[in-house]
């Protein structure tokens, strides 16, 4: 029975009751390949079509290989959005958009049979919003960040994590199959953690190497859907300038403290000095300015005296001289 006369809504009921294929769901943006699950060889033929429109085709001689446009002149509906593998002929459609949802047909033609599968795709549309919030994250220094993959439609799927083409975990049904980090590689050692439920990955402590592209690679026995994650991570950079301000005003009241401590000190110790002052030669009293005072006024009662009879003697003699 050749598939491509069956109508689209008989296909839909086949699909429905699992016959003949296999349903996928992907978010608008994402890559998906369909599958053969065969190698390739001289024998072998394969096409791969849209509805009823041929879009790829694959046979042992590679030179008669083509997509899209080469296939069927005149459509661009896959422009530069299909991969072909050479070795296989599983076909891969780039950065999906809604308008690609329908019924691809995959037939492989031999000189002995004619082997036919069918694969129903949906894409599922995402405001621009939706898309950079779930698809691009950016957080600070230190900071946790969170992939969320979304609803996976089967949760035995293989589901495998790359950054920047290195894997760095690889999820299964069976949590004891997983590894991450230091297992898959060290580049994130110990700041990794994934959900076995939602199949999110969560990378704790980041750092500004943690920045660039993460993609989830969801595979089941015929079909794998990449989805891909943008993760900016920006160092704590400067203090703000309010708080560079309020550090300066901390340190100018913090020195201004220190000298009126030191000044208070040497106020107390010239005091100190007052209180009990030396005394000099001449019996002057050292002020805290240091100045001897000689005058007799500050003289103690009895040198006062010895310099008040000094001094009538003295003019005693000058009387007698006189006379």
């Amino acid at each position: 029975m050749n598939l491509l006369c069956i109508s689209p809504a008989l296909l839909c009921c086949l699909l429905k009751y699992g016959v003949y294929g296999e349903s996928l769901s992907a978010v608008e943006g994402d890559s998906v390949t369909l599958h053969t699950g065969v190698e390739t060889n001289q024998q072998e033929k394969i096409r791969w079509y849209y509805e009823d429109t041929r879009i790829a085709q694959i046979s042992g001689d590679q030179s008669r290989s083509c997509t899209d446009v080469q296939c069927n002149e005149g459509n661009e509906r896959f422009r530069d959005r299909l991969k072909l593998d050479q070795q296989t002929g599983s076909l891969t459609i780039m950065n999906t958009r809604t308008t690609d949802s329908g019924l691809y047909i995959e037939k492989i033609s031999s000189s002995s049979s004619i082997y036919e599968k069918i694969f129903n795709v949906t894409i599922h549309g995402v405001s621009a919003a939706e898309g950079n919030e779930t698809k691009t994250k950016s957080v600070k220094e230190g900071e946790s960040v969170t992939l969320d993959p979304g609803e996976i439609n089967n949760p035995n799927n293989l589901l495998i994590w790359f950054f920047k083409n290195i894997l760095i975990a690889d999820i299964t049904g069976d949590p004891s199959k997983t590894c991450t980090d230091n297992q898959c590689t060290e580049r994130f050692r110990n700041r990794l953690k994934v959900n076995h439920q939602t199949g999110s990955l969560t990378i704790t402590n980041t750092r500004t190497t943690d920045s660039g592209e993460y993609h989830l690679q969801i595979n089941s026995s015929r079909i794998s859907i990449i989805r891909g994650f943008s993760v900016s991570v920006s160092d704590l950079g400067p203090p703000s300038t309010a708080a560079a301000g309020t550090i300066s005003a901390a340190v100018v009241v913090v020195v201004c403290v220190f000298v009126l401590v030191m000044a208070a000190r040497v106020i107390f110790k010239r005091c100190r000095k007052t209180e009990s002052p030396p005394t000099g030669q001449n019996g002057a009293v050292e002020q805290c300015n240091g100045h001897q005072q000689n005058s007799e006024e500050d003289l103690p009662l009895e040198q006062t005296e010895t310099a008040s009879k000094r001094k009538k003697r003295k003019q005693k003699r000058k009387w007698r001289n006189n006379t």
